[in-house]
Formats: structure tokens, C-alpha cells, sequence
């Protein structure tokens, strides 16, 4: 446990170093130093959670590979639609390998690169640096299809893309030649993304991520349920027929899903605060939030913006 502690520590301030020379990466990244977000809290998805504690084994057990013949990936490539849960199964990888978790928002370090005007070379050198000196890793590089990215009202064509996958291909290939550290990227355009990020001896191992309806969205809603009651510290629901309710709508995201779930936690946490007493949410109530989640996601693709809230 000591010493544990001793590489967390490390970990955080040879980050807090480089945040403070390289502002450009650090405006864009977010390093936890000690994750704890265990498989178990993402509803469904067993065959991406097999291909993730599959790659695990690079930083647990390494040599039952050379036992088969074979080696490891260099990294991971996680494909889906985004909330499906890209980001969870990284962080739940991270957890898995006793590593720190360095999460690099692609499209905000695309803008940031635009921007600057710096001199990119000495950047990635400085990255490089760094990394040898840092604790194990999961580095998860997320939303590699940078251009099409919400966050930047995507699709964007302005941008200059050559220059910046240039830049992003050799953070990635420092960071996997730096011994020790796990590489994930994400993308929730697979169609449009470069191949040069899916080569062999880059995230050549492609894993989709897409939940099975309605098992996938039932287990993540379970999960957030029961959450919210440990959050409350009594029960908030009746006996819910899951089923039914995500039967109603096969659209949306798990996150979306969640978000559903959320909404309704808020508006009965609205109507105790005008006064009325506190009553369970039922399956009536959630039927009622599916139809305007629904309503909500069709009037997104006509209008071809928004959110759901």
C-alpha cells in the first residue's frame, strides 16, 4: 500500500509539471492518478468487457502471451456511437491494471493546436519525456475522429487535418514505445476515420461498443437506480418493469438512457420542493419521460441540433 501510494504521488506531480511547461496538452487532458470505477458498474456490453480484460493482461500478466505464441496489442481501438461507453471501459481498464488514467480530449487538443501556433515537435518531445519518467499508464485518446466531433459543431472542414493527424499520430506512437503504458482511443465516427490510427503496431485492436437492446440499456439503468437510492439513503423506486419502458423507444444512447432516468429524479425532486408529499417513481412515470426523450431526439434530427435534457 505504501508503495502505491509513493507512484500515485509520483504520478501526480511529474503531471503537474508538465501541465505547468505545456499548457497546450495540459488544457486538454485530466489525470487520475488512483481510478476505481470497476467493470461492474457498466450495464451490459460483455464482449467489449472481454476484449478490454483480454489487453489487461499486457500489464498483469505479459508472459501468458509469449505462452500462446503471440504478443500483445499495442493498443486498443474502442468504436461506437457516442455515451455508449467508451470512456467507462478505459477508466474500468485503468482500474483493472492498478495504472493511472490520463484521459487526452482529442478535439480540444485539435483546437488548441490550431491555435496556438506553437512548435509542435518540442511538445511531443516534452511528452515523451515524460511519459519515460511517469508510472504505469492508461492513456485513452478520446474522439480521434476530431473533425466530426459535437464539441467543435462538427462536421468541421475548416480544420487543417493533415498537420493535426501528423501531430496526434506522433503522440500516439511516443506513447506506445514508452514501455510500461496501455493505449485507447475512441471514436464515435468509425466510417470516417484515417486508417493511420488503426495500423498494426498502433490501436490495431478495433473493439465496437455498441449495447444490445433492451439487456445493455436494462443493466445500466439498474446500475444508476440503485445509485441514486444509495445517493438518497432510502428507496426511491416501485417495483419498475424495465423491460417495458426501454421497450418503448429502441433509440438512444445508454447515456441517453441515463440522462431519462435523471431527468425524472429531478422532477420529482421539483415537485417535493413546491410542496407536494413524496410518492415512488412507478413505471407510469418513466413511461411518460420516454415520450418526450423521443419527441426530443426527432426534433435533434430535423433541426440537426440540441440536446436532450
Amino acid at each position: 500500500m505504501v508503495e502505491k501510494q509513493i507512484q500515485i504521488e509520483r504520478a501526480q506531480n511529474l503531471w503537474a509539471s508538465f501541465a505547468r511547461n505545456v499548457e497546450l496538452i495540459a488544457r486538454a487532458s485530466q489525470l487520475t492518478a488512483a481510478p476505481q470505477f470497476d467493470f461492474d458498474r457498466i450495464g451490459g456490453l460483455p464482449v467489449a468487457k472481454d476484449e478490454i480484460l483480454t489487453y489487461a493482461c499486457a500489464a498483469t500478466n505479459p508472459e501468458v502471451y509469449s505462452n500462446w505464441g503471440t504478443f500483445p496489442p499495442s493498443g486498443l481501438l474502442l468504436i461506437g456511437l457516442p455515451s455508449t461507453g467508451k470512456s467507462l471501459l478505459a477508466q474500468a481498464l485503468a482500474t483493472q491494471t492498478s495504472t493511472s488514467f490520463l484521459r487526452v480530449d482529442v478535439p480540444r487538443l485539435a483546437l488548441d493546436v490550431l491555435h496556438s501556433g506553437g512548435k509542435v515537435g518540442e511538445i511531443v518531445q516534452q511528452w515523451s519525456q515524460t511519459l519515460e519518467e511517469m508510472p504505469r499508464l492508461t492513456v485513452f485518446f478520446d474522439e480521434l475522429e476530431f473533425s466530426q466531433a459535437h464539441d467543435l459543431g462538427g462536421p468541421r472542414t475548416d480544420l487543417p487535418v493533415g498537420p493535426i493527424m501528423d501531430f496526434l499520430l506522433e503522440l500516439i506512437d511516443r506513447t506506445i514505445a514508452s514501455e510500461g503504458h496501455l493505449v485507447v482511443g475512441s471514436t464515435g465516427f468509425p466510417d470516417t476515420l484515417r486508417h493511420a490510427f488503426a495500423r498494426p503496431g498502433r490501436l490495431e485492436r478495433i473493439v465496437e461498443v455498441t449495447p444490445t437492446y433492451p439487456d445493455d440499456i436494462i443493466a445500466a439503468l439498474t446500475i444508476h437506480a440503485a445509485d441514486a437510492e444509495a445517493r438518497a439513503g432510502h428507496p426511491l423506486f416501485e417495483k419498475v418493469d424495465w423491460e417495458r419502458v426501454v421497450g418503448q423507444a429502441k433509440e438512444g444512447s445508454a447515456g441517453d438512457w441515463v440522462r431519462l432516468l435523471h431527468g425524472v429524479l429531478r422532477h420529482k425532486a421539483r415537485l417535493e420542493a413546491s410542496g407536494d408529499p413524496p410518492v415512488p417513481i412507478t413505471t407510469a412515470d418513466l413511461d411518460g419521460e420516454v415520450g418526450r426523450f423521443s419527441q426530443a431526439l426527432r426534433r435533434i434530427r430535423i433541426t440537426g441540433g440540441g440536446n436532450y435534457v
